[in-house]
């Protein structure tokens, strides 16, 4: 009898430990936030006041690790050339891990995102202070 309690209540535990808040999940998951963040992500569609901008985020990537490094690369063209831009930074759970914060070698690219989805094959993220929501995918 005393097993079966010691085991329901490291079932407890361990289930309670792996609720997120976000608002749009998931409810349980068995991965700590720092290894759902850690990935090669791309943006699968982006959202501007509930507005489909995902043409203009087509061509970034984001790659986050487990040890809160960062870096951001951005492919475009302009008249008829191609570039590519690339800055490198580190990002960091803020606002009990509601939130993630990135910190890149170019400010322009600095920001705080409220974390709406955080599973291993989505991340959700919208602007803190903005409109914009970015809903990424592994790349």
């Amino acid at each position: 009898m005393k097993k079966s309690i010691i085991v329901l209540l490291a079932i407890s535990a361990f289930y309670f430990q792996g609720c997120d808040d976000f608002p749009d999940g998931p409810a349980v998951s068995l991965l700590s936030k720092t290894e759902r963040v850690a990935n090669d992500w791309v943006v699968s569609e982006a959202l501007n006041e509930g507005t489909n901008v995902s043409d203009n985020y087509e061509n970034y990537e984001l790659n986050l690790t487990e040890g809160g490094l960062a870096s951001l690369t951005a492919k475009y063209s302009l008249l008829g050339i191609s570039y590519d831009y690339t800055t490198a930074g580190t990002w960091e759970f803020v606002s009990n891990e509601e939130k993630i914060s990135f910190d890149f070698d170019n400010n322009l690219a600095d920001g705080v995102y409220e974390i709406l989805r955080l599973k291993d094959d989505e991340m959700w993220l919208k602007e803190d202070a903005g409109t914009l929501e970015l809903h990424f995918v592994p790349r």
